[in-house]
């Protein structure tokens, strides 16, 4: 890792979580070089179906140190 970007990763790791997790999205957006229309319509479609569920509160939410409990098996 270059010296200028060890800076800028020093820099960008004091940002509030929610800026930094926006940045690794964007990131993580820039290595995808092609799109699948038909998977991004599918995910659009999957996405409105879970936020009409949890404006409607049909489904119940956990915190996450639950769900991070249950997927360890704890």
């Amino acid at each position: 890792m270059s010296s200028d970007t060890s800076k800028l990763l020093e820099a960008v790791l004091k940002l509030p979580v929610e800026a930094r997790a926006a940045l690794a999205g964007s990131l993580l957006d820039s290595l995808d070089s092609t799109v699948d229309a038909d998977a991004e319509a599918v995910w659009e479609v999957e996405i409105a179906r879970r936020l009409q569920e949890l404006d409607s509160s049909q489904t119940r939410l956990i915190p996450w140190y639950d769900a991070r409990r249950r997927i360890a098996g704890f």
